[in-house]
C-alpha cells in the first residue's frame, strides 16, 4: 500500500473525507498535508500504521464491542443490539433501568459462541434515556440506551395545513427609550407582545449564548463562550429584584460619571458594548450583594421564595453552571491581571477544571463564583418572561431561539471539556459563490469519537438549554450533523477537509429533545449541502431554511411561491446577506468593493452585472405573480439600469413570499422598517460594523407606529391566499 493510499484508508477510518465536491460541482481532492493534519487533530501519530493500530487497539478494549451508547428507533417492532460475544459464553445478563426507575432484567442463550450475536432489547421502551447492563461470560458492559422518535414535534401552527408567519431580530439591536445602550429582555417581552398582537406565531433571536464578561469587546453571537448559559448583558437591570429599593444602586445611577457612561451608550450609532458593560456590571453587583444579604442564608440556605429558586437554579444547573461561573471567575481573574484573554494563557495548574488549584480558586473566590450562577438565574428569570409575555399576546410558538455551530476555542465550553476539543483545528466553509476564499470561523470542532464516547451528553446538553423558553429551535448550519469542513491551524481556509459526525444519531437526539421540549426545530441549510442531506431532514420533520434569493430554477429565474417545500420556512434575508433593500440596491457589493474584499476588478464586475440580472428577474417574478404592474416595472430601475427602491416594492417582495407553500415565513425586523444596512458582512471582522447595528427607529416607533400592522395585514393576507390555493 502506498502512502497515498495508506493515509486515505486511516482518514476513512476516521470519518476524514479525502475528497469534496463544492457548490460549483467542481471535486477536489484533500492534499496529504491537511489529512495528516486532521489525523494529528483525532489524538493520533503521523504514521498511519501506527494510528491504525491505535484505533484498533480502542476498539478491542471496547466491553463486547460495544460503543458508550445505543440509539433505538422508538417505532422499531423487533429492536437489536449486536455484541462481541467472549470465548465459551452461552447465557447473557442484562438488566435495563428506565429513566423513571423502573428496572427490567432478563437472560438469553447465546445462539453461537465465540461471535458477533443480536439480542432483542426489552419490549415497549418508553422515550429518554436508559441505562442498559450487560453481562456476557466474564465480561460486563454498561452503556446509555436511547429511545427516540424519527420526527421532530410539529406544532398545529407548522402542521400539513398551516400558513404561519413569525418576525426575527437582533436583540441587542433593538433600540428603546428604556435600555441601557443595547436591545434587552424586557424590549423582547415588548416586541414580543407586539408580533403576538399582529397575528405572528413566533419572534425570532439571535443566539443569546454566553459571551466573555470579562472583555465585552468580543461580541460575536455566533463565536460564543458557552452556548449552553447566556449571555447577561441581555438582562434588564432595572427589572432585578431590588432595583428600586437599593440605595447603593441609587447612589451609583445618580452619580455624574455613570450618567455620562450611560447617557454615551444610549447615544452611540453603533452598539459600545464596553459602555452597556460599564454601566451595567457595577449596578448588577451592588444588586447581587444585596440578594445575598436579604435573600440568601449561610451555606447553601434560602430566606425567602426567590433565595430558593436561585437555589433551585444552582441544584438543577449542576456541574455545567458551576464550571462555567469559575471559568467567569477566573477569566475575569487573570485578564484583569494582564495575563490574556484565553484560558490557554492561564498558569497551567488551572487548565485543568478538575485540578486542585480550581478548587481552591473556587472557594478563595466563593461570592464571585456565585454571582456569575446569579446572573444566569436571572438571565434565564427574565427570558421566560419576555416568552410568557408574548404568548399571553398571541405569539404561540413565543419566541424562536437560534444554536450557534460551534464554540470559541479560548472560552468556558473548551476549557470545562478539552477532551471533546480537536486541538490543531477551527471550522469554516470552503469557497463557494459568497466566499471565493473560503471560510475560516475560528470556532472549536468537537471530536466525534469524543462525542459518542461522552454519550452525547454535551449536544443533548446544548439541545436542551436552547430549546428553553422557547417553541422553534435553529440550527445555524445544520449539516455539521452530518459534517463540518475543519481547517488545519495555519493553513489557509481553501485547505480544509470534511470531517463526518454520526447523522443518524445526532438527528434522533434532536427529535427526541424536540419532542421533550415541545419545540420545533429549523435546520438552516444553505451553502455547501451534501446530496441527500435535504431530504434526510425533512424525513427527521426539520423544516428547511429557505431564502428567496437563493431559491432559483435552472434557468436563474426565482422560484415561484408554489415551488417553495411545504416543510420550510422561507424568508427574505438573514443577518448574513444583504436585507431586501440593500439587495436591491447592492449595499452588500458597495461594502465589498469600499473593503476590497474582491480578489480582484473582475470579480467586482461580475457581481455587479448579477446583480443587475437578479433585479430585473425579480421584477419579472413579481410581475407574473400580479403583484406589480408591468408599467410599474420602470420606476424601480432607471434606463442605465440604477436600482430605484421604495416601500412598494419591498412589500410585494414579502407578499410573494407569503404566497408560498412554505408552512412558516419569517420577516427580519429591518425589513419591516426598510433598513438598508445587513446585520453581518461575512469576510469581515473589524472593518464592518458587525453585530454592532442598532435599529434607526426605537421599539417605541416600531409599536406604535404603521410599518409593523401594514406587513402584518399585508402577510396574512397573503398567507391566506397560499393556504387557499
Amino acid at each position: 500500500m502506498n502512502d497515498r493510499a495508506a493515509i486515505e484508508q486511516l482518514a476513512r477510518l476516521l470519518g476524514i473525507e479525502a475528497h469534496y465536491t463544492d457548490t460549483f460541482g467542481q471535486s477536489h481532492e484533500v492534499s496529504d498535508e491537511t489529512l495528516l493534519a486532521l489525523i494529528g487533530a483525532f489524538g493520533l501519530p503521523p504514521d498511519p500504521a501506527v494510528a491504525r493500530r491505535e484505533l484498533a487497539e480502542q476498539q478491542r478494549r471496547a466491553p463486547l464491542g460495544l460503543r458508550p451508547v445505543h440509539l433505538v428507533d422508538a417505532e422499531a417492532a423487533h429492536p437489536q443490539l449486536v455484541l462481541c460475544l467472549p470465548d465459551g459464553c452461552r447465557e447473557i445478563f442484562w438488566a435495563c433501568r428506565l429513566e423513571s426507575g423502573e428496572e427490567r432484567s432478563g437472560r438469553l442463550a447465546a445462539a453461537s459462541v465465540g461471535a458477533r450475536f443480536a439480542i432483542p432489547l426489552p419490549a415497549g421502551l418508553p422515550l429518554g434515556y436508559h441505562r442498559l447492563d450487560l453481562e456476557a461470560g466474564n465480561v460486563a458492559a454498561r452503556l446509555s440506551l436511547i429511545v427516540a422518535p424519527a420526527h421532530c414535534h410539529l406544532p398545529a401552527e407548522l402542521g400539513p395545513d398551516a400558513r404561519s408567519w413569525g418576525l426575527t431580530c437582533q436583540l441587542y439591536a433593538l433600540r428603546s427609550t428604556s435600555n441601557w445602550g443595547m436591545g434587552d429582555f424586557a424590549d423582547l417581552a415588548r416586541f414580543a407582545g407586539a408580533a403576538g398582537s399582529c397575528a405572528a406565531v413566533t419572534l425570532g433571536v439571535n443566539p443569546l449564548h454566553a459571551l466573555f464578561a470579562a472583555e465585552p469587546l468580543h461580541f460575536s453571537p455566533y463565536a460564543p463562550s458557552s452556548r449552553t448559559h447566556i449571555d447577561y448583558l441581555y438582562i434588564d437591570v432595572t427589572a432585578v429584584p431590588g432595583f428600586a429599593e437599593d440605595e447603593r444602586v441609587r447612589r451609583l445611577i445618580e452619580g455624574e460619571r455613570f450618567a455620562q457612561t450611560l447617557a454615551a451608550a444610549r447615544s452611540a450609532w453603533f452598539i459600545d458594548y464596553g459602555a452597556v458593560a460599564a454601566c451595567k456590571r457595577p449596578v448588577l453587583e451592588a444588586l447581587f450583594r444585596r440578594f445575598q444579604m436579604h435573600e440568601l442564608g449561610a451555606e447553601g440556605a434560602a430566606k425567602s421564595d426567590l433565595g430558593q429558586a436561585f437555589r433551585d437554579f444552582q441544584r438543577d444547573g449542576g456541574q455545567s453552571l458551576a464550571d462555567f461561573a469559575v471559568f467567569e471567575a477566573l477569566h475575569e481573574y487573570y485578564y484583569r491581571e494582564g495575563t490574556g484573554f484565553s484560558w490557554r494563557d492561564w498558569p497551567a495548574s488551572v487548565h485543568n477544571p478538575r485540578s486542585p488549584e480550581v478548587t481552591e480558586f473556587a472557594a478563595a473566590h466563593h461570592d464571585r463564583v456565585e454571582f456569575f450562577q446569579y446572573l444566569q438565574w436571572e438571565a434565564d428569570r427574565q427570558l421566560a418572561a419576555a416568552a410568557a409575555t408574548g404568548c399571553q399576546a398571541g405569539l404561540s410558538l413565543g419566541v424562536y431561539r437560534d444554536l450557534a455551530v460551534g464554540v470559541d476555542p479560548n472560552g468556558a465550553e473548551a476549557w470545562a471539556d478539552q477532551e471533546l476539543i480537536a486541538p490543531g483545528a477551527s471550522i469554516g466553509a470552503p469557497p463557494d459563490a459568497f466566499n471565493r476564499a473560503g471560510q475560516n470561523w475560528g470556532l472549536a470542532p468537537v471530536n466525534p469519537l469524543i462525542l459518542q464516547r461522552q454519550g452525547y451528553a454535551p449536544f443533548i446538553a446544548s439541545l436542551r438549554a436552547n430549546m428553553r423558553h422557547a417553541g422553534i429551535l435553529r440550527i445555524d448550519h445544520v449539516m455539521s450533523l452530518n459534517r463540518l469542513y475543519w481547517i488545519p491551524s495555519g493553513m489557509e481556509a481553501s485547505a480544509g477537509a470534511y470531517v463526518s459526525y454520526p447523522l443518524d444519531d445526532l438527528l434522533r437526539l434532536v427529535a427526541l429533545e424536540s419532542h421533550r421540549q415541545a419545540c420545533a426545530v429549523i435546520g438552516e441549510d444553505l451553502g455547501t449541502v451534501p446530496s441527500g442531506f435535504r431530504e434526510t431532514m425533512r424525513s427527521a420533520g426539520v423544516l428547511s431554511y429557505r431564502v428567496l434569493v437563493f431559491e432559483r430554477g435552472q434557468d436563474r429565474g426565482f422560484v415561484p411561491p408554489e415551488g417553495y417545500p411545504p416543510l420550510a420556512a422561507a424568508l427574505a434575508a438573514t443577518h448574513d446577506i444583504a436585507t431586501i433593500k440593500g439587495f436591491w440596491l447592492g449595499r452588500d457589493i458597495a461594502w465589498r468593493r469600499c473593503l476590497d474584499l474582491y480578489p480582484d476588478a473582475a470579480a467586482a464586475a461580475a457581481d455587479e452585472r448579477e446583480r443587475s440580472r437578479d433585479r430585473r428577474l425579480l421584477l419579472d417574478a413579481l410581475v407574473s405573480e400580479r403583484l406589480l404592474a408591468p408599467e410599474r416595472v420602470g420606476r424601480f430601475l432607471s434606463e442605465s439600469g440604477d436600482p430605484a427602491y421604495s416601500t412598494e416594492l419591498g412589500d410585494a417582495i414579502l407578499i410573494y413570499l407569503a404566497r408560498s407553500r412554505a408552512r412558516l415565513m419569517l420577516i427580519q425586523l429591518e425589513d419591516v422598517v426598510g433598513e438598508a444596512e445587513q446585520a453581518n458582512l461575512p469576510g469581515t471582522i473589524d472593518t464592518h460594523p458587525n453585530w454592532r447595528r442598532r435599529m434607526s427607529c426605537s421599539l417605541e416607533e416600531l409599536v406604535s407606529g404603521a410599518d409593523l400592522p401594514r406587513i402584518a395585514a399585508l402577510t396574512e393576507e397573503g398567507r391566506m391566499r397560499s393556504a387557499g390555493g
